[in-house]
């Protein structure tokens, strides 16, 4: 059949209603996506005026209700709350009989595999753990982004081909995580994409300081290229002055950063210690040099100033 002969999603009979608890970022496009498959959003509850008009962007004409409400008119109910209100949510509505037997219910932590919905298995629900990895805007840029996403999936050994199909349908790739490497799991994308917001940000601020007027072009092709070769080759992708083991370099970066931007001096040394533990281990950085570029890791405010004098 060429495309042109497909049916248009909106045609196709919608297999599940879906209701979302918390339009947030996260569940809007998640929803978005699944109506997209054919499923039919029909309810999704939100507490503050922002998350009310994101919803109302990336759900038209879909109802603004209570949480008891949402899981009372859906079959799949996503839970996209942040993470520490999560448990006690699961709790509240498996203890007013929110929860009904055979309902979906899928939460999109991280952090959590699928023993925090225990309450509402015990309900009679069936229990999903789907996180996406992505960043997410409230945009409906969102939904196209999670074309080709991975999701740590976690669910009960019964309910494994239905979490990792609702997945694809979503434009995903299911990855199976153990509920006890879920916390491990969740460290590393935050190690990973969190943390690369902030060391962007700061080296923006810091370009700006040094005159540059256009930071983001700067940074966008070398950045970029530094992210591919890392992906591709892992550690041997360092380079720069720590995987060199040029101790002068470091030591001047250290002064200038003291002198401008003495907040990110910490940061700086942390992760320059650790870029040179990983270019010692993998044989980039010769031991000969190691020890002058540690010992400018190690020393205080007067090692770096008089070397880079």
């Amino acid at each position: 059949m060429s495309t042109s002969q497909q049916p248009d999603p909106k045609d196709r009979p919608a297999r599940l209603t879906v209701g979302v608890v918390g339009a947030g970022r996260v569940g809007p496009a998640l929803a978005a996506s699944l109506q997209l498959a054919g499923h039919r959003p029909v309810a999704v509850s939100g507490v503050s005026d922002t998350s009310r008009r994101r919803a109302e962007r990336m759900l038209p004409d879909v109802p603004l209700v209570p949480p008891a409400e949402v899981l009372a008119r859906a079959e799949l109910v996503l839970l996209t709350v942040p993470d520490d209100a999560l448990p006690g949510l699961v709790e509240g509505l498996a203890e007013t009989g929110a929860v009904r037997p055979g309902q979906l219910l899928v939460h999109t932590s991280g952090r959590y595999g699928a023993k925090v919905l225990d309450p509402a298995l015990r309900a009679g629900a069936l229990p999903l753990a789907l996180h996406p990895a992505m960043t997410f805007t409230g945009t409906p840029v969102d939904v196209q982004r999670l074309a080709g996403c991975s999701f740590g999936v976690t669910a009960p050994e019964e309910l494994r081909l239905a979490a990792e199909a609702l997945v694809i349908e979503m434009g995903g790739e299911p990855e199976w995580i153990a509920e006890e490497m879920r916390p491990l799991y969740h460290a590393a994308l935050a190690l990973g994409a969190n943390h690369l917001v902030t060391l962007v940000a700061q080296s923006m601020e810091l370009l700006r300081e040094a005159g540059v007027a256009a930071p983001d072009r700067m940074l966008g092709p070398l950045l970029g290229a530094a992210l591919d070769n890392a992906l591709r080759s892992g550690d041997a992708a360092l380079t720069g002055p720590v995987a060199r083991g040029d101790a002068g370099t470091v030591a001047a970066h250290v002064t200038e950063l003291r002198r401008h931007a003495p907040q990110t001096v910490a940061g700086y040394l942390a992760m320059a210690r650790a870029t040179a533990d990983r270019a010692l281990a993998h044989g980039l950085l010769k031991p000969e040099l190691a020890e002058d570029l540690l010992g400018v890791l190690a020393g205080g405010t007067n090692g770096a100033e008089g070397d880079a004098r």
